[in-house]
């Protein structure tokens, strides 16, 4: 089973693939100390996603640097990652060869209408201008038995009591409600709305650190944490974060939605 795609975009000006990507503020990548809190935030919900990937055709949309797309694959039939950002599709084409890497708009996904059994995209609509075509897209290339798993930061814990997001680099940021209805208005209906939530030993670690462990990590260069800040943050793992359904916790209160749709 495969999804008939265009070849994986590569090249010999690329980073070197034992090397991580450079930082820029847009993406998570593997391998940094100091960012490792954000990165196993963003690894544990591939790993709940992984799953959901069994044996199924699964495309990744905006699959940055490329781990998450290599962890589906461990679980998928054939699997997909998709970025409009060249330097990254290259650096996953070599560094994940288990999985596929093609270069495209994220407005016109490379996959035929209907080709696709699971469409995962973590941490993206949130850098999306025209977020209905980006969610029309992702049902256009979805058969009528598919879902689709979206993830981002949820606004009122992530910008909170802001107009625009903190986050330069993000267009939109959602509550779980306006998550839902968008998704809604182009043509999806809800499986599931959870958050992704702090568990127990992080509550832990924001009282350690004046009562928020990430304020802690953001409100200095790491140059200047102290060897107790740097300690806690490399301690992070997946294990951590709990994705929790709304209802048995408030989505209100989540780190990130978490949303499993079908189309209507």
């Amino acid at each position: 089973m495969s999804l008939a795609v265009s070849p994986p975009t590569r090249g010999d000006d690329v980073i070197d693939p034992e090397q991580a990507l450079p930082l820029t503020g847009e993406r998570t990548v593997p391998g940094i100390t100091e960012e490792n809190y954000w990165f196993r935030r963003h690894e544990a919900a591939y790993e709940w996603a992984a799953p959901l990937a069994a044996g199924r055709r699964v495309l990744e949309v905006g699959c940055g640097e490329g781990y998450g797309t290599a962890m589906l694959a461990g679980a998928a039939a054939a699997v997909l990652g998709v970025d409009y950002d060249a330097a990254a599709i290259a650096h996953a084409g070599r560094r994940y060869p288990q999985a596929r890497f093609v270069r495209a708009n994220l407005a016109a996904l490379p996959a035929p209408s209907g080709s696709c059994d699971l469409v995962v995209t973590l941490q993206v609509i949130e850098h999306v201008w025209n977020h209905p075509e980006f969610v029309g897209e992702c049902r256009r290339v979805l058969g009528p038995d598919g879902r689709l798993l979206v993830t981002t930061p949820n606004r009122l814990t992530f910008s909170p009591g802001q107009d625009t997001p903190l986050n330069p680099f993000h267009t939109v940021e959602f509550t779980g409600a306006e998550l839902v209805a968008l998704l809604r208005a182009g043509g999806f209906d809800i499986d599931l709305l959870a958050g992704l939530h702090a568990g127990p030993r992080l509550a832990g670690l924001d009282a350690r650190h004046g009562g928020s462990f990430v304020g802690a990590q953001i409100s200095r260069p790491p140059g200047e944490w102290p060897a107790v800040l740097h300690t806690d943050v490399s301690s992070v793992t997946t294990a951590d974060f709990e994705i929790v359904a709304d209802g048995e916790r408030p989505v209100d209160a989540s780190l990130d939605l978490v949303v499993l749709a079908r189309p209507a």
